[in-house]
């Protein structure tokens, strides 16, 4: 088989059953496992499958984002890790950008001593509590209020991000994989493509539970980050093919 023929292959299989190994795919195909690897990181690349410990399994699609309020009370051992890891990251006097999201609202938590930053952020919940109990120079993006995730969206938001200078941007999504980051709302896209070009430097923070899965609108890619911030289930084998992308990957 030619190399497209075996990635329809492995593709087909995938069809029928949820997780498949390396060594079943080189059995089926009959090729050595470096030949299945370079097919395996091909259709990652595309963002078709994602590999999994010893094997690989295609990705989940996702249509619509669960509501703020039911995503704070999931993973919150990861989020709070993330959160406290990043916070570390944050040098005096910078200017960082908090994307809306429960694993940035962790990140919120950790700044209420430090009244040496400027924080622009798009999400209700986190400006909300920075209000009260910090003493940042603080601004919200404004623009379309998205009320299921509690923050703003679209052109108006986007704007505002393209007017600021900004050190430091921390990126949150419910769907991302080799490929980058994809989200069910078009107008997010906006938000997200204004900040990665605003910001010095941009991390991605983000549970492994969000790994793998792919949303409608392709967003951004993740060669636009230089870091992914994520929680200790992330599979290690992955973190070779982000590096190779010039992105490093830190399991928490």
């Amino acid at each position: 088989m030619i190399p497209a023929e075996r990635q329809r292959a492995i593709l087909a299989l995938l069809g029928n059953q949820q997780v498949i190994s390396i060594s079943e795919l080189t059995q089926q195909l009959d090729v050595s496992h470096m030949t299945i690897r370079r097919d395996i990181a091909k259709l990652e690349a595309d963002g078709r499958v994602m590999s999994v410990s010893g094997g690989v399994q295609l990705t989940e699609s996702i249509h619509i984002e669960l509501p703020h309020d039911d995503k704070i009370t999931q993973q919150r051992e990861e989020k709070v890790k993330i959160g406290l890891y990043a916070a570390e990251l944050i040098r005096p006097h910078t200017t960082i950008y908090l994307d809306a999201g429960t694993t940035t609202l962790e990140i919120a938590h950790q700044l209420t001593q430090r009244s040496d930053l400027t924080v622009i952020t798009n999400d209700f919940a986190i400006a909300a509590y920075l209000m009260a109990n910090s003493e940042c120079v603080l601004y919200h993006t404004g623009g379309k209020v998205d009320r299921h995730n509690q923050s703003c969206i679209g052109e108006k938001a986007a704007n505002l991000l393209r007017e600021m200078n900004i050190d430091l941007a921390f990126v949150s999504t419910s769907s991302w994989n080799l490929r980058g980051l994809s989200t069910p709302s078009e107008e997010k896209v906006l938000v997200k493509k204004a900040i990665v070009a605003a910001a010095q430097n941009n991390y991605l923070v983000s549970d492994s539970s969000k790994y793998g899965r792919v949303a409608t609108f392709h967003a951004v890619d993740i060669s636009s980050f230089d870091k992914v911030i994520t929680d200790k289930y992330f599979p290690k084998s992955c973190i070779q093919d982000f590096a190779e992308r010039g992105v490093e990957v830190i399991a928490v």
